[in-house]
């Protein structure tokens, strides 16, 4: 077996490290969220595939480190992470705030000449599709409201007034950072785009989810499941499956 007990820093959390793996996936987490949310995803997908979850600055362990507001500067920063990891080939995975956050890096990556395997963009209309968003600006009760309707926080936190004083800068910084992203206009990337969408999402419409397909010179994949904007809790399964699927073909110098 080899011995692969690199350093990972505080931006990148690996909680099954898999030696032999072939492909690594990079996991980038909601609005609010934290790296613990894939590590589900992790231990399914191990040791097959080496899983990186990201880890944004002002939650968890990184509570006390100043939010980004921003998605293109947190682009800079997590390629600038993933410079290490990059001796195998990449599939980036993306949830709402976090699939734009994943597009932005696979720009960057392309770029730098990193193309990844394949970008899964759940819960997040196209770059390209704008929404006159401003919840971040509204007070704590609506903040709350939203993140409620939205389920993506556990209901015994939502009820502790301390843990929601804790978490919601965090959240409202992300807010921020999703609500205010732009998308700059440039060549479509030449990588493969997976499109996820939960049919009874408020947040995006499967039309919005279908414009990725005008993000990419490659091949562009739509999946629509039931669900709201969370419909990855109930359909854990097919989607790991989308992912072994598209990433059994990669090998390293791919």
């Amino acid at each position: 077996m080899t011995d692969d007990s690199r350093e990972t820093g505080p931006w990148i959390r690996r909680f099954h490290p898999a030696p032999e793996a072939r492909t690594r996936l990079v996991c980038f987490p909601h609005a609010g969220g934290s790296a613990t949310y894939y590590f589900p995803v992790s231990r399914a997908l191990s040791p097959a595939i080496d899983v990186l979850a990201i880890q944004y600055p002002g939650r968890q362990d990184r509570r006390q480190e100043p939010c980004v507001e921003d998605i293109e500067e947190l682009a800079d920063l997590v390629v600038e992470e993933l410079g290490p990891w990059k001796d195998l080939p990449l599939t980036l995975f993306g949830h709402s705030m976090g699939a734009t956050l994943a597009f932005e890096v696979a720009r960057r990556l392309e770029a730098a000449g990193t193309s990844p395997g394949t970008l899964f963009a759940s819960g997040r209309r196209a770059p390209s599709r704008v929404r006159d968003e401003r919840v971040h600006l509204a007070d704590d009760d609506r903040l709350i409201a939203d993140i409620t309707q939205l389920s993506g926080t556990d209901a015994a936190v939502l009820g502790d007034p301390e843990i929601l004083r804790m978490i919601l800068p965090a959240i409202r910084s992300d807010y921020k950072a999703a609500e205010t992203y732009r998308y700059r206009p440039g060549p479509p990337l030449g990588l493969d785009i997976v499109a996820l969408v939960g049919d009874t999402d408020q947040q995006v419409t499967a039309d919005e989810a279908a414009a990725w397909r005008e993000h990419t010179t490659a091949s562009f994949e739509l999946q629509v499941f039931p669900g709201g904007h969370f419909f990855l809790d109930s359909h854990v399964a097919p989607v790991l499956d989308l992912i072994r699927a598209r990433t059994s073909a990669l090998t390293v110098g791919s």
